[in-house]
């Protein structure tokens, strides 16, 4: 069984979090476990796997949940001068629910 922390988790209320920004179908919310300074992600309501298996959602969908990403990485761009944003895929994705990553400064020691 794969893990799904947004679905099992977030959404559920379990996990509490942090909103940054949220719309009917995206969520946008400082990480509950951030690995920068700056540590957003931007989550799909919607069970999504991966951005490599985006074929069959509803393009309105990917483009509302781009959007959001575009949103929030201006405010941390204007706020700080600078940001990046990544998504992870195979090994690399603790969990199998699209999200991106809206990061800035430098990664904390652990």
């Amino acid at each position: 069984m794969t893990s799904d922390f947004y679905c099992d988790e977030v959404f559920s209320g379990k996990t509490p979090v942090n909103v940054v920004q949220e719309t009917d179908n995206v969520l946008a919310y400082h990480h509950t476990k951030p690995a920068y300074p700056v540590h957003i992600v931007v989550v799909p309501k919607v069970h999504i796997p991966s951005l490599t298996t985006l074929g069959g959602h509803p393009i309105a969908l990917v483009y509302e949940t781009l959007d959001v990403v575009r949103s929030v990485a201006a405010q941390v761009e204007a706020d700080h001068g600078k940001c990046r944003v990544v998504t992870n895929l195979g090994a690399y994705q603790d969990s199998k629910h699209l999200h991106f990553h809206v990061i800035a400064g430098a990664m904390r020691a652990k």
